[in-house]
């Protein structure tokens, strides 16, 4: 994985590279491509992810959407970027780095999803990648942090395929599609990473 650019000094609008994907800030213009994803891929993601409506997939709601992105970004808090197929372009998913603490934390929350035409491709696993390294080195981060309900096990194999480790469980951690969920929680540090990019602890890649 390399960085092909970063405009702003802290890291909030890079463009990444690792193995198949591209991964960079949306703009208005994704807004077509994404609805589709989101809509052809809603069976899939509807058991892991909060309730979703049509109203909250309209192109006001995305453009509202980035402009929070751009506020949150601005104030170094999120780092919201789509995920796309390197060879061609075409968008295959998200990750996001919110929650981001600075002074004594240094720690952030991973999120991510990819669309129900390109699970298993390894494209989850180089967007996380992607995203943590440039965390750690883009971003000064020490420690990053993830969940996922405990039934979700591809999402737990993909975990800990990047390098992450179990810590425990949250009871009625989030809430989803109207019920609050149990989830497993998951964490990645700084230390670790390197450790894992010295192939002597299993490279995440």
């Amino acid at each position: 994985m390399f960085l092909i650019k970063t405009t702003s000094s802290v890291g909030f609008d890079p463009v990444l590279v690792c193995d198949g994907v591209v991964l960079r800030r949306a703009t208005v213009t994704d807004y077509g491509e994404w609805a589709a994803l989101r809509e052809e891929s809603r069976e899939h993601l509807t058991p892991w992810e909060e309730s979703w409506t049509e109203a909250e997939t309209s192109v006001a709601a995305f453009r509202r959407r980035l402009r929070y992105f751009e506020r949150q970004a601005r104030s170094a808090a999120r780092l919201p970027l789509l995920v796309f197929r390197r060879e061609d372009r075409v968008l295959v998913g998200g990750a996001t780095l919110s929650n981001i603490r600075y002074g004594a934390a240094q720690t952030a929350t991973l999120g991510y999803w990819i669309g129900k035409p390109f699970v298993r491709r390894g494209y989850g696993r180089a967007a996380i990648e992607a995203i943590v390294r440039h965390g750690f080195d883009g971003l000064g981060l020490n420690r990053i942090e993830a969940a996922c309900q405990p039934e979700n096990q591809p999402s737990r194999a993909l975990l800990l395929k990047s390098g992450f480790r179990h810590e425990g469980c949250a009871r009625e951690y989030l809430k989803i599609n109207g019920t609050w969920r149990d989830h497993d929680l998951y964490a990645l540090t700084a230390g670790a990473f390197e450790v894992s990019e010295d192939g002597t602890d299993g490279a995440p890649a």
